[in-house]
């Protein structure tokens, strides 16, 4: 049935809400075929979704219960990053043996330019997979939005800050920083520096709370000289560590927000003859396999990466089978544990 007096557009689904007297998460559930509704309100929805004429690509497919089968995996990286980097390839390792489980098809896609952008908010448009999983998402990308506006679950791998409105699976970047800084308090180091991640990103933030923290409860004193700021990556783990020994030389322990960063300051303090860990104590995060080949052996505070990609791939799955209310997004906060090796 058309609609009288609308000329150009496409009828959304908070304009079937409005219709139909109910909540956009309720007209969800009912054009994706989840029992979670009664009979009134199910009929009410699918009044106004004929009055309006809201039949999206999606909607057709579940009611006709036919999908893609198929799930994005969207990584904001270049190829080079993606490959040298043990955390990437750890998530698509624990995504891809989930969804391998549940018969879905993974497509990873990297997003380089704003181009490449626009391209692939086209291809989600075209309702060309069931959900989108999104890794490394810097505070100020819409993506997460945008792909939840087209009507599509997603889920974060971490969060752009606090108040995250989309699902997510993060660790505990705080208690990282925190324990790494006590591990080194207790074994004697008193000037404590860090190498942080990029500061547009939430675990980078948090993780240098967690090292703020650390220093409070051991009983001492904050430095700003002692903080750089890196990226996550091991050249800028290198550039950070040359700041940190012209700033401030008689430091004698590092906190690194990555392994990789680690690896790069790890380089730096050799070339500077600086002993690790008689001169300099070192520890990293996430207990990769840099941790584990570093010479010598590096302190790491292990993230069970593997497990963040199958729980991302669980809960996506689970909101394609019945979704939920948009604005009740399920959130999972997995613990971080300290290994203790020989760079401490």
């Amino acid at each position: 049935m058309a609609v009288s007096g609308r000329q150009t557009g496409r009828p959304t689904l908070e304009e079937v809400a409005a219709r139909a007297g109910v909540g956009r998460g309720t007209v969800s559930r009912v054009i994706n075929g989840s029992p979670k509704v009664s009979e009134r309100t199910r009929t009410a929805v699918e009044r106004a979704v004929a009055e309006l004429g809201y039949v999206p690509n999606r909607a057709a497919r579940a009611l006709a219960g036919s999908r893609t089968d198929a799930v994005a995996l969207v990584v904001p990286e270049t190829e080079a990053r993606l490959f040298a980097e043990p955390y990437f390839l750890d998530i698509i390792r624990g995504v891809s043996a989930e969804l391998a489980e549940a018969d879905k098809q993974l497509l990873l896609t990297l997003i380089r330019s704003e181009q490449e952008r626009q391209r692939f908010e086209q291809y989600l448009a075209a309702q060309r997979v069931d959900g989108v999983l999104l890794v490394s998402v810097h505070g100020d990308d819409p993506l997460p939005d945008q792909v939840r506006a087209l009507g599509l679950p997603a889920v974060l791998n971490g969060r752009r800050s606090r108040d995250e409105s989309v699902a997510f699976v993060d660790s505990d970047n705080t208690g990282a920083g925190r324990a790494a800084v006590a591990h080194l308090a207790a074994r004697g180091r008193r000037a404590v520096a860090t190498i942080t991640g990029p500061l547009d990103m939430y675990a980078a933030r948090c993780r240098l709370d967690g090292y703020r923290e650390g220093l409070a409860g051991a009983g001492l004193a904050a430095d700003e000289g002692l903080v750089a700021h890196g990226d996550f990556t091991e050249e800028g783990g290198r550039r950070a560590m040359r700041e940190l020994l012209d700033r401030r030389p008689g430091l004698d322990a590092v906190f690194a927000a990555s392994d990789v960063m680690a690896a790069g300051a790890r380089a730096v303090l050799r070339e500077a003859g600086r002993r690790v860990p008689e001169d300099v104590a070192l520890v990293g995060v996430d207990d990769s396999a840099v941790a584990r080949h570093m010479d010598p052996p590096l302190t790491s505070v292990r993230q069970p990466i593997e497990e963040m990609g199958r729980a991302m791939a669980r809960l996506l799955l689970q909101e394609i089978a019945s979704p939920g209310d948009p604005d009740d997004q399920p959130r999972r906060m997995l613990p971080t544990e300290l290994v203790v090796r020989a760079s401490s």
